[in-house]
C-alpha cells in the first residue's frame, strides 16, 4: 500500500473513532436509554389486576349489592331507614344487625372498600335512591385523594359529592354530608400530602352543606391528632378507624341522623 492510500485509510479510521467513542461513553453512562436495555415493568399484584379488571367491566361495582338491594323489602310507613354510603371506612363499620353499632335501627351499610366518589355516584341510584331511605350518610373522598382511580382534583371530588347529595334531596332523601376522616399519609400510596387536602375538602363540604341546608357531621375534628392524622389508638394503619374510632364516630352520626329527620324532606 502506498503512502497516499495509507494516509486516506488512517483518516477514515480516525473519523469513525471520533463518532463511535463518545457514543460508547454515552451508552455506558445511560444504560437504560436503549430499548433493549430497559428493565421490564413490574408485574401487577393480584389485587391490582382484579382492581383494573373491575374498573373496566363494572366501574361502580354495581354487582356487589345488586342481589341484596333487590331482596330488600320497601320500608314500612313508620320506618326511619338510613343508608350509609361510602368506601372501606364505611364497609368496615359494623352498622347493621343486633351486634352492630346501632342495634335495632333500620340502618343499611353500602360501603365498598377502595371506592372513589365517581364510582359511588355510578351506583348511587341502585344502592341508595332505590332503597327509599329517609336519610343517607355520605362519607367519601379519601380514595379520591389517594388516586385510587387516577389523579383527581378536589373540585372533581366536590362535584361528585354535590351530585350525590343533590340527587338524594331531589328524591326526598335527606342527605347528611360527613367530613373526610383524617389521614397523614396513605400506606398504599405514600407522598400525596393528604392531610392538607383533607382539610381543604372538609372546608368545602361544610360550606356546601350550609349553603344547601344539608346536615354536616364533623368526624375529622373528633378524630385528628396534632399532625392532622388518625392516631394509633384510633387506627391500625392511620387511615381506617378501629373499634375505638368508630365509637367516637357513632354518636356523631346518630346526632346527624336525628337532625336530618327533624328536617322536612325537600
Amino acid at each position: 500500500m502506498n503512502s497516499k492510500k495509507m494516509r486516506a485509510a488512517f483518516i477514515v479510521v480516525a473519523t469513525l473513532a471520533a463518532f463511535l467513542i463518545p457514543l460508547a461513553a454515552l451508552s455506558a453512562q445511560e444504560p437504560g436509554n436503549l430499548p433493549e436495555t430497559k428493565a421490564s415493568p413490574a408485574l401487577p399484584t393480584r389485587y391490582e389486576a382484579q382492581h383494573e379488571h373491575l374498573l373496566l367491566t363494572d366501574f361502580g361495582d354495581l354487582e356487589r349489592f345488586q342481589a341484596a338491594d333487590a331482596a330488600l323489602p320497601p320500608p314500612a310507613p313508620d320506618e326511619d331507614r338510613v343508608v350509609f354510603m361510602g368506601d372501606s371506612i364505611t364497609q368496615g363499620w359494623k352498622i347493621e344487625g343486633p351486634e352492630g353499632t346501632f342495634p335495632g335501627k333500620p340502618y343499611i351499610n353500602r360501603g365498598i372498600s377502595g371506592q372513589t366518589t365517581p364510582q359511588m355516584l355510578v351506583r348511587f341510584r341502585q344502592d341508595v335512591i332505590d332503597l327509599k331511605p329517609k336519610v343517607v350518610i355520605i362519607l367519601a373522598g379519601t380514595n379520591d385523594i389517594a388516586e385510587n382511580t387516577g389523579p383527581m382534583t378536589l373540585e372533581e371530588t366536590e362535584e361528585n359529592l354535590a351530585s350525590m347529595a343533590d340527587l338524594a334531596s331531589y328524591n326526598h332523601i335527606r342527605p347528611v354530608l360527613c367530613s373526610v376522616t383524617p389521614a397523614f399519609d396513605f400506606p398504599w400510596h405514600r407522598g400525596l400530602d393528604p392531610a392538607n387536602k383533607i382539610v381543604n375538602l372538609n372546608d368545602w363540604i361544610k360550606a356546601y352543606a350550609a349553603e344547601k341546608g344539608y346536615v354536616y357531621v364533623d368526624y375529622y375534628s373528633a378524630l385528628k391528632d396534632a399532625q392532622g392524622g388518625l392516631p394509633p389508638n384510633l387506627s391500625h394503619d392511620g387511615v381506617h378507624p378501629n373499634a375505638a374510632g368508630y365509637a367516637i364516630m357513632a354518636p356523631l352520626a346518630e346526632a346527624g341522623i336525628e337532625k336530618a329527620l327533624a328536617k322536612p324532606a325537600q
